[in-house]
C-alpha cells in the first residue's frame, strides 16, 4: 500500500527510522532507495535520539556520512509512552525538544537543524518549491487549452443584426476598439511606442553625428567655398560670403536625417497599426474589416508622413535663409593688411590660419544648428504624425462608412452563423482557463 503512493513522482518521501536501530536495515531507507535511487524526493528522519545506548550517538547518519541523500537528515524527539499517557500537549513537548537538541553535547551544534518544527518548516519550503517548479508545466497546459479556445473564438462571438443601423454602429465599435489599442501602443500601455522615442534619441543623433562635416570643412574645400564666393573682388573686412555658402552648403546635410526621421517614425506607425489589428479580439471574426481598416490607417500614415516631411524641410530651410546674426557679431573681427591695425591685429586672408578660423566658426555655427535641430525636429515629427495619427487616424474612414449602404455593411461584417451556439459554451470555458491561469500565477508571484 505505501509503495502505490511513494512510486509516484510528485510524492515527497518522509523515510522515518529509529536512531537506536541499524540504518541499514531500515524497511523506509530499503523502500524510498528503489522508488527515489536518486534521493531528490527522500527526507530522512531519527526518531529515539533520547532513547540510544550511553557513549553513542547518531552523527554519522545525520551528517550524512553512514547514508548520504540529497535532502538533509533531521533528528527528533517524540513524546515518550508516558507522556502520551500523561497528555502532555505538543506545545510542551516541542519545548522539551528544543531543550533536549540545545543542551546535547553531541547535537547541540546541529541544534538550528533539529526538531519536529525545523523539520515540518523543511518540508512546507521543499514543497512549496516542488510545486512552484510544477506551476509552469501546469500554466502551460491551460495556455494550450486558452490557445485552442481562443483559435475557435477567432470565428465566434456576438451575434451580428442584419439592421444596417446596428452593422453600422457594431463597425464603429469595432474601430473604436481597434483605436483604444493603437492609443495604448502610443501611450505606453502596451510595447512599441517607445520606439518612437528611440529615433529621437538614438537614431537622430547618431544620424547628426555621422554628418561628414569635417570633410566638408576641410582647409582644402574651405578655400575654395570662400575664394569662390568673392569673385574677383576680394572681401573688405570678412568674407561674409564664404561664410553664407559654407554654412548653406553645410545645412543641406541635415535634410537627409530630417527625412530619415520622418520615415522611421512613419514606420514604427505602420507596425503599430499592423500590431493593432492583430491584437484587436473583436475584429479577428472580421478579415474584411481588418483589412478596411488597416488600409485607411496606412492612407492616413502617408498623408502625416508627407506633411512631416514637409515640416521638418522647412526648419532646415529656416535655418539656411536666415542666420543667426548675434552668434557673428560675437566673433573677433578680422581686417585685411593695410586696415586699422589698433583694433585688431592683420589677417592675410590667402594665409591657412586665415581659412582654418573661418572653418572653426563655421563649425561651431553648425554645432548650435545642429542642437537646434535635435530638439526641434522630434517636436514637427510628433506634431505632424504621432498627434495627427492619435487624434485623426480614422477620421476619413468614419465619414466613408457612413455612406456605405446596408449591402456594403453587411460585406465588411460576414459570419458564419452555424457557430453561434458554440460560441457561449465557448467564452464560458475561456473565462474558467484563464481564470484558473491567473490564480495560479498569482500563487506562484508570492514568496
Amino acid at each position: 500500500m505505501v509503495r502505490s503512493y511513494v512510486e509516484k513522482p510528485n510524492c515527497i518521501i518522509l523515510a522515518i527510522s529509529p536512531a537506536n536501530q541499524d540504518i541499514a536495515t531500515s524497511d523506509a531507507i530499503k523502500l524510498s532507495r528503489e522508488v527515489d535511487p536518486t534521493g531528490e524526493r527522500t527526507f530522512g528522519v531519527l526518531t529515539k535520539l533520547d532513547l540510544m545506548d550511553k557513549g553513542t550517538n547518531a552523527l554519522d547518519v545525520l551528517e550524512g556520512r553512514a547514508y548520504r541523500l540529497q535532502q538533509p537528515w533531521v533528528g527528533i524527539v517524540n513524546r515518550s509512552q508516558a507522556d502520551i499517557n500523561k497528555n502532555v500537549d505538543m506545545i510542551y513537548a516541542r519545548r522539551k525538544e528544543r531543550e533536549y537538541f540545545a543542551s546535547s553535547p553531541d547535537y547541540g551544534h546541529l541544534a538550528s537543524k533539529m526538531g519536529s518544527e525545523y523539520l515540518a518548516k523543511l518540508l512546507s519550503k521543499h514543497l512549496e518549491s516542488v510545486i512552484r517548479a510544477k506551476i509552469p508545466g501546469i500554466i502551460s497546459v491551460i495556455n494550450k487549452s486558452i490557445d485552442e479556445l481562443e483559435s475557435d473564438m477567432d470565428h465566434l462571438g456576438r451575434p451580428i443584426s442584419v439592421d444596417a443601423g446596428a452593422q453600422l454602429y457594431t463597425i464603429l465599435e469595432l474601430c473604436r476598439a481597434f483605436d483604444k489599442i493603437f492609443k495604448e501602443h502610443l501611450d505606453g500601455g502596451r510595447p512599441g511606442g517607445d520606439r518612437i522615442y528611440g529615433v529621437f534619441d538614438n537614431q537622430l543623433p547618431a544620424a547628426l553625428r555621422k554628418l561628414p562635416f569635417d570633410r566638408y570643412l576641410s582647409m582644402q574645400n574651405v578655400r575654395k567655398v570662400v575664394s569662390e564666393a568673392d569673385g574677383y573682388q576680394p572681401h573688405l573686412i570678412a568674407p561674409e560670403q564664404g561664410y553664407r555658402r559654407l554654412i548653406e552648403g553645410a545645412l543641406n546635410y541635415f535634410r537627409g536625417p530630417a527625412e530619415a526621421s520622418v520615415d522611421a517614425v512613419h514606420f514604427v506607425l505602420k507596425e503599430l497599426v499592423r500590431k493593432s489589428v492583430g491584437e484587436c479580439q473583436e475584429l479577428k471574426r472580421f478579415p474584411s474589416l481588418q483589412s478596411a481598416i488597416a488600409a485607411a490607417s496606412y492612407e492616413a500614415l502617408e498623408k502625416y508622413r508627407e506633411e512631416g516631411r514637409k515640416t521638418v524641410l522647412r526648419l532646415v530651410d529656416m535655418e539656411a535663409n536666415y542666420l543667426t546674426v548675434e552668434f557673428f557679431r560675437k566673433l573677433p573681427q578680422e581686417v585685411e593688411k593695410g586696415g586699422n591695425p589698433a583694433a585688431t591685429p592683420a589677417v592675410d586672408r590667402y594665409a591657412e590660419g586665415h581659412f582654418r578660423r573661418i572653418g572653426l566658426n563655421v563649425s561651431s555655427y553648425i554645432n548650435m544648428v545642429t542642437d537646434t535641430l535635435r530638439n526641434s525636429i522630434p517636436k514637427a515629427v510628433v506634431y505632424c504624425q504621432v498627434k495627427e495619427a492619435k487624434q485623426s487616424l480614422l477620421n476619413y474612414f468614419y465619414t466613408q462608412i457612413g455612406k456605405k449602404e446596408g449591402k456594403d455593411l453587411a460585406e465588411l461584417l460576414d459570419e458564419d452563423p452555424a457557430l453561434m451556439e458554440k460560441r457561449e459554451q465557448c467564452a464560458k470555458s475561456l473565462q474558467l482557463y484563464k481564470k484558473a491561469r491567473d490564480e495560479i500565477e498569482s500563487v506562484s508571484l508570492i514568496r
